[in-house]
């Protein structure tokens, strides 16, 4: 039972962090790239916006990786832009792949407390025969409540597991989104200011 309880309390750890991390406003805060963007239409942009913009948010970091490399070549841009958004992403997906192990291994354990339960009741049997039933009780016991146990954590554990990837696969690609347009308005102007 030590380790299921052990599982259950890093699975809960673990998914009230991500949902409090995970909160739109908190990785996409509304409206920042149109901010970001009269920033840069008035010339404000300069290496403290730059570094206020990597401390804002997920999404934020990605924007200063295009301000700082706006006058590269389009491919380089593009590229630096992907190289930080798998960084941003592997910091959104981060303790999910715990919590789907905990999923996967919480039923384990309970089969686990299953078989050592059938044991001891079997070696109750051995020992004192067939006469008492409440020598089975304690290892018949053990068995379903691990059991129980294990199946209790897995359940809600996948279920957050899910939820939690399906909210992280979103976010990605609202932002995929927001940065594709940004590196275009970005590209645009810049083309725009060479034929000027």
């Amino acid at each position: 039972m030590w380790p299921i309880i052990l599982c259950s309390t890093i699975a809960v750890g673990i998914v009230l962090e991500r949902l409090w991390t995970l909160q739109a406003r908190r990785v996409l805060p509304p409206d920042l790239t149109r901010r970001v963007w009269q920033l840069v239409d008035s010339g404000q942009v300069n290496a403290k916006v730059i570094e206020a913009l990597e401390q804002n948010s997920p999404m934020g970091r990605l924007l200063a990786v295009g301000l700082t490399h706006h006058n590269r070549p389009r491919e380089i841009l593009r590229e630096r832009m992907e190289d930080a958004g798998r960084h941003v992403v592997h910091d959104l997906e981060r303790f999910l792949n715990t919590l789907g192990t905990i999923a996967g291994v919480s039923p384990l354990l309970g089969l686990l407390g299953t078989v050592t339960g059938i044991i001891k009741a079997f070696n109750a049997i051995s020992v004192g025969g067939m006469g008492d039933p409440r020598l089975l009780s304690g290892g018949i016991s053990e068995a379903l409540v691990t059991t129980a146990a294990g199946l209790c954590v897995a359940i809600p554990s996948l279920i957050s597991y899910r939820y939690l990837r399906g909210r992280v696969e979103r976010i990605v690609v609202q932002m995929e989104k927001d940065a594709t347009s940004f590196s275009d308005a970005l590209e645009t102007r810049a083309a725009r200011k060479a034929a000027a």
